[in-house]
């Protein structure tokens, strides 16, 4: 256990497993206390057990995160139990998977559900969250975009589509609260060793590995490490940014 973190409350969104399970631990590592949101509640279970076997403070809440009415609810719990949120992390998102396809192919509810997952939930969490930073005059927010939108990978278009829409979000919404003292940054991750990927095409998911200098995905770890970076006071003068986590995949 470090103290980067000691006295700060970190909500992370997407929380059971993953990068956000990789966040959540590191968060709590280094002093803060986490509460950890995500629709699965054995591996959110898992997650925290993990975090309170290593002396951390976590809130783990089930929570679908496409419920409005669950999310606000969620967040209220959060403040009452552990204080005033400094840090979120909205990491929750995913591509298609399974039902992933190339455009022409793909139908509206899918575009539906990957636009709302992935960019509407970060957008409605941080308009929840933002106002108690801002009243404070301190915060960090980072949510997950992807290398996707860089490169533009075949079969998650609509995905691509979304992080585009955090991206953006991202740098706007950064000019709006720097005032405030609020960082609000983006972190793209390339391909990372996490059970959504393997989900993907076959052609995808091997296209991808070849177009990595390093030669191998990135962990979990790796892309929370850029995180736990970018909440910290070390990236103060760090805002509006968009930082590529791919192993050299783009140099961007």
């Amino acid at each position: 256990m470090t103290d980067r973190f000691s006295g700060r409350v970190a909500l992370v969104t997407g929380g059971a497993n993953g990068i956000g399970r990789a966040s959540a631990i590191k968060f709590a590592e280094q002093g803060a206390k986490v509460a950890i949101l995500d629709i699965e509640d054995g591996p959110l279970g898992e997650t925290a057990e993990q975090i309170r076997a290593a002396g951390g403070t976590v809130l783990p809440i089930v929570t679908n995160m496409r419920d409005r009415e669950a999310v606000k609810v969620a967040i209220d719990k959060t403040v009452a139990d552990l204080g005033p949120i400094d840090i979120l992390l909205n990491n929750v998102g995913q591509t298609a998977r399974k039902n992933a396809s190339e455009f022409l192919a793909s139908v509206p509810e899918t575009w539906d559900f990957v636009v709302d997952l992935n960019l509407m939930v970060t957008m409605y969490v941080t308009w929840l969250v933002a106002p108690g930073m801002r009243d404070r005059k301190f915060g960090k927010i980072v949510s997950l975009s992807s290398d996707s939108t860089l490169i533009g990978d075949k079969n998650i278009v609509d995905y691509a589509a979304a992080k585009n829409g955090v991206t953006g979000f991202t740098r706007g919404l950064a000019r709006e609260l720097a005032p405030f003292g609020i960082n609000v940054n983006a972190i793209a991750p390339g391909v990372t060793n996490t059970r959504g990927p393997k989900q993907l095409p076959k052609e995808t998911y091997e296209q991808a590995l070849r177009e990595i200098p390093i030669g191998h995905f990135a962990e979990p770890e790796d892309i929370a490490n850029a995180i736990t970076f970018l909440a910290s006071q070390e990236a103060r003068c760090i805002t509006g940014q968009l930082l590529v986590v791919n192993g050299g995949r783009i140099f961007y």
